[in-house]
């Protein structure tokens, strides 16, 4: 009898394999080829699976978004019941940084993810609807009349602070101390009460 193959687990560790070759030797390395030496298989095994890179890269991405959300929803039920707005935003955007190993990893790839879609914007309608969800859940919770203009300032402030993390321009502290200050101003410059 044939032995079952699981695709799912087949397509994660090529995606996982992706995920390796983007974070080590950029996006340009990113090869059908490549791929699959890096998950150690073959070519046709990984066209079998994914027939064109886009439609690789979409599915490492989806990884890198499962992944991140598991750090959110384990970073948000650490706060228990009805935490504060503040210490909600700030748990969620610390949890998406880039500010320990596995998380960088991820962050590469969702970075060279972003400069691959500048080039090829149907490859990047994947991302519209997270950027809309994400600036609309910030706006629920941003005080003030104009909170869909704070929370689009707060997601490019999310997004600049992972860039300038991955790049080592900025240490966690400092990034974080940024944060810090942006909520402060958005939330009428309570104090910080994060470590």
């Amino acid at each position: 009898m044939p032995k079952k193959v699981d695709a799912l687990e087949r397509r994660t560790r090529i995606a996982d394999a992706l995920m390796r070759v983007a974070a080590e030797q950029g996006l340009e390395a990113v090869s059908l080829r490549h791929v699959a030496a890096a998950a150690g298989v073959s070519a046709g095994m990984v066209q079998h699976y994914f027939r064109t890179k886009d439609e690789m890269m979409r599915f490492a991405l989806g990884v890198v978004r499962d992944r991140s959300q598991a750090r959110v929803t384990a970073a948000v039920a650490r706060l228990g019941d009805a935490p504060a707005p503040r210490e909600l935003l700030r748990t969620i955007i610390t949890a998406v940084l880039p500010l320990d190993e596995e998380s960088r990893a991820d962050g590469r790839v969702a970075l060279a993810f972003l400069a691959y879609t500048a080039v090829r914007p149907a490859a990047a309608s994947a991302l519209h609807e997270d950027t809309a969800q994400m600036t609309a859940f910030f706006a629920g919770l941003l005080p003030g009349p104009d909170a869909d203009r704070a929370a689009a300032g707060l997601l490019a402030l999310m997004e600049g602070l992972g860039v300038y993390l991955l790049g080592g321009h900025y240490p966690p502290e400092q990034a974080l101390a940024a944060l810090d200050a942006h909520l402060d101003l958005l939330f009428g410059g309570s104090p910080s009460s994060a470590p």
